[in-house]
């Protein structure tokens, strides 16, 4: 495995476009399974979890092709199997084949998937949920297996707000036989990424972008061609890189507007920031100031996954703030790594802490626990003195494309050996 090195103290300068979304990309990919004929995916990020997912159709008989951050699918020679092995295990995503599968063949048999260590992360809200359409559940430890004679549209009140299982609930019912309501379904701009690919294809879904969802079942969908949303995520990470650098920088190819709340809270901690139409500017800024609590919930809250990122600005920031995680238990571990480069915190439980601030960083090896934290240990090798050795790179490979050679561009000396 690789690891970044990073000389830290460089002000980042310059012009950004983030990739793809992942998050958006890889249920836009799942839900092609739908579609008869070919579909093409424009803006996909070239990341690892995107090739796991590609390999994973590609055994289940579709003809892939992934090129330039265009992915085509022909999924005429879809075949039933069981989805398993390796790369299963490993990524959390591949449960968004649950929907599709089920839809296509009224039945599926997959192994629990794996991902990052976030703590438990059950996929009871998916199973529920899909039961309500008519499927039933066949025990098994090891698997995740559910037949059907025929999916019918209800009226579904979601066990909680999930993305994956909103997204798997979506994309079983734009076939369902009848009406479907989702009440209290996640909105997040990437559930709503795939609801606009869906609808492109011909399905009816009415109340994008809120908590209840509308869909009347259609019998087949077309195939396509669609480009995905840009990765709100990735900008996010970009604007505390230049903010705890004393940067300058220009981030485009979003919508700003899918980061309300997290641009709320860089202006709370004093960062200069400049909102445009389709990009964001962050520029040199006084001192940090503090903030009360960093709260995490589902969208349009501050998303938990830049969370993590967040708290290094934080450790650069005067004063106490309190970080409160609500989603999962295990994300603030990587505090621990923090701590080694001399920040300075107390971990009230699971999923609270507080950080106390300003404390200047320096440079020592490191390792990422996922894929935002491994995004938050460049982040604080960036604004640390001396040099940083971050190992366990494999998880930020997973989330972000090549995200050294875009630091690289704004003036970071940060090297993959």
């Amino acid at each position: 495995m690789g690891k970044f090195i990073v000389n830290g103290g460089k002000k980042l300068k310059g012009e950004i476009k983030v990739s793809g979304s992942k998050n958006a990309a890889l249920p836009v990919i799942c839900a092609s399974l739908l579609c008869s004929g070919t579909t093409v995916i424009k803006n996909v990020p070239d990341i690892s979890d995107i090739r796991s997912l590609l390999k994973i159709i590609e055994s289940l008989g579709c003809s892939v092709k992934f090129q330039n951050h265009t992915v085509t699918i022909n999924s005429a020679k879809l075949k039933y199997a069981n989805i398993e092995g390796e790369l299963v295990c490993k990524m959390r995503a591949s449960i968004l084949l649950l929907g599709p599968m089920l839809a296509r063949f009224k039945k599926v048999n997959m192994s629990y998937p794996g991902g990052c260590v976030l703590g438990k992360r059950p996929v009871d809200a998916h199973i529920l949920a899909l039961k309500e359409l008519g499927c039933k559940i066949i025990d098994d430890s090891q698997h995740i297996i559910l037949v059907t004679s025929q999916l019918k549209g209800a009226d579904i009140i979601m066990s909680e707000i999930s993305v994956t299982a909103t997204e798997n609930l979506i994309m079983a019912a734009v076939t369902a036989k009848g009406k479907t309501v989702i009440r209290l379904a996640a909105c997040e701009p990437h559930v709503q990424d795939l609801c606009r690919f869906l609808n492109k294809c011909g399905a009816k879904i009415k109340g994008i972008g809120t908590h209840e969802l509308v869909i009347e079942g259609i019998k087949t969908l077309k195939s396509c061609t669609y480009s995905v949303t840009g990765d709100y995520l990735e900008a996010g990470t970009f604007a505390i890189a230049a903010a705890i650098t004393g940067g300058d920088i220009k981030i485009t190819g979003i919508n700003p507007h899918d980061l309300d709340s997290f641009l709320q809270a860089l202006k709370e901690t004093n960062v200069n920031i400049e909102i445009c139409k389709s990009c964001i500017c962050i520029k040199p800024s006084k001192e940090l100031k503090a903030v009360p609590k960093i709260r995490t919930a589902v969208y349009p809250s501050f998303p938990t996954d830049l969370q993590a990122p967040f708290a290094v600005l934080l450790t650069q920031a005067n004063g106490e703030s309190k970080i409160y995680e609500t989603l999962f238990e295990g994300r603030l571990n990587y505090l621990f790594e923090l701590e080694k480069m001399g920040a300075r915190f107390e971990i009230i439980n699971p999923h609270q802490a507080i950080i106390k601030g300003p404390r200047k960083l320096k440079g020592v090896p490191i390792s990422s626990w996922d894929i935002r934290a491994g995004a938050a240990m460049i982040l604080a090798a960036l604004c640390a003195e001396g040099k940083t050795e971050i190992d366990n790179i494999e998880y930020i490979d997973r989330g972000y494309e090549k995200i050294e050679k875009k630091l690289q561009k704004l003036g970071a000396d940060i090297v993959r050996i």
